[in-house]
């Protein structure tokens, strides 16, 4: 026999239910979210308007930027709000929004990552073909694959989603709606649908880590034939690639490679790939970055220039 969906919203209990500790959640991740928002837009129209910063590897951080400040903003706004309410609920309706939202961008920026990996691969390796192998049409083809590959994965997550059966309860011990927390909500046998759940995220999670370790590995490999001063650009740039990496990969395989069993840790190392490494990715490309600083301080100057001519 068929179990129908007698649920109609959920509620998401968030990181805390202690109302001081809910009141200090709403001011610190508000901060942390103008912070992303801030951060990223700096980089998106620092990189649209600055000629110096026209190459492939800065058209890719274009949209990990954009990919950051959209993947933050399908979760950290209810998250916020949630933090001011007694009991915050979400429609199933906005919940299987949600799941496509935070599973499109995420794997967007995982597939950003690998092309950003690529084009450093092709710049340090193949220097002389660069230009031709990473023309700006290639380019666009590649992020219009990612598009759609993002879309077919979160179209996935919503058809594992829509499967689930749900008869009561219907509280959501997270802070975000998921398939891993809607699981055990599930009144039905969820082990071939968690065996799915590993085989998609898990899979992508891992396979795109391992490649990108090994990609940045023989990119690392092939600099001792450089000269002094080449080396140093580009283990700046590859250090820099890599930190994101395992920041944003570490958290998602730890979350989505295991059986169908939550920790109450589980929330807090979400925190760290859905709030901290949008936040930290503005701060790794600029700081690391000379190019990027110095267009933002020519772009700067400008804005002041034109304030001074008003």
């Amino acid at each position: 026999m068929q179990l129908k969906n007698n649920v109609t919203e959920f509620i998401l209990l968030g990181l805390t239910q202690d109302p001081v500790r809910k009141k200090t959640v709403f001011v610190i991740f508000l901060i942390l979210y103008l912070g992303i928002l801030l951060g990223n837009l700096l980089i998106i129209v620092t990189v649209k308007t600055s000629r110096a910063l026209g190459s492939p590897m800065y058209f890719f951080l274009f949209y990990l930027s954009l990919s950051d400040a959209c993947f933050c903003t399908s979760i950290a706004p209810r998250m916020i709000a949630d933090a001011l309410l007694k009991k915050p609920t979400i429609s199933f309706s906005g919940c299987m929004i949600q799941v496509f939202a935070f599973h499109f961008f995420g794997c967007l920026e995982v597939f950003i990552l690998i092309l950003m990996a690529v084009d450093r691969y092709v710049a340090i390796c193949k220097p002389l073909h660069y230009m031709t192998i990473m023309s700006h049409r290639v380019c666009g083809v590649l992020m219009s694959l990612a598009w759609v590959g993002s879309c077919v994965h979160s179209s996935a997550q919503i058809l594992l989603a829509l499967r689930l059966p749900f008869c009561g309860p219907n509280v959501i011990d997270h802070y975000v709606c998921d398939l891993q927390p809607l699981l055990k909500l599930a009144c039905t046998d969820t082990y071939v649908t968690n065996l799915l759940l590993v085989s998609n995220s898990g899979a992508i999670c891992t396979v795109s880590f391992v490649m990108l370790m090994l990609s940045y590995a023989i990119i690392l490999h092939s600099l001792r034939n450089h000269s002094a001063e080449g080396r140093r650009k580009a283990l700046s740039t590859c250090i820099s690639h890599v930190i994101v990496v395992i920041l944003f990969f570490g958290p998602c395989i730890f979350i989505y490679t295991r059986p169908a069993t939550t920790f109450s840790m589980d929330k807090m190392i979400a925190v760290f790939y859905t709030i901290g490494t949008p936040l930290l990715n503005p701060l790794i490309y600029t700081l690391r970055n000379a190019e990027v600083k110095n267009a933002m301080r020519m772009l700067w100057s400008k804005k002041l220039m034109s304030d001074e001519k008003i």
